[in-house]
């Protein structure tokens, strides 16, 4: 199964999205809460490409982008095969 990392913030109705499409799934991910910046939040940027808007999701490293570019792997069937589902 695909390794999944989502960096979010505690109040941020699109990480609650994402990340009820990935509990619907029926997939494990670890959650970088970013809420109060720091290291995490600068990591999470570099490692976006410079987005700084949460979340930002990776599977197996690569990154997917935010909450409506997971809905639209969704959509599209490419999920599944990103997290090993299919």
């Amino acid at each position: 199964m695909a390794e999944i990392e989502i960096y979010s913030t505690a109040l941020c109705p699109y990480c609650y999205r994402a990340k009820g499409l990935l509990n619907r799934k029926g997939v494990p991910f670890r959650e970088i809460d970013i809420t109060f910046g720091g290291a995490k939040r600068r990591e999470m940027i570099k490692r976006a490409g410079g987005r700084t808007s949460v979340p930002q999701i990776f599977i197996d490293g690569r990154h997917v982008g935010g909450c409506d570019d997971l809905h639209a792997l969704e959509d599209s069937g490419e999920l599944d095969r990103l997290l090993g589902l299919s």
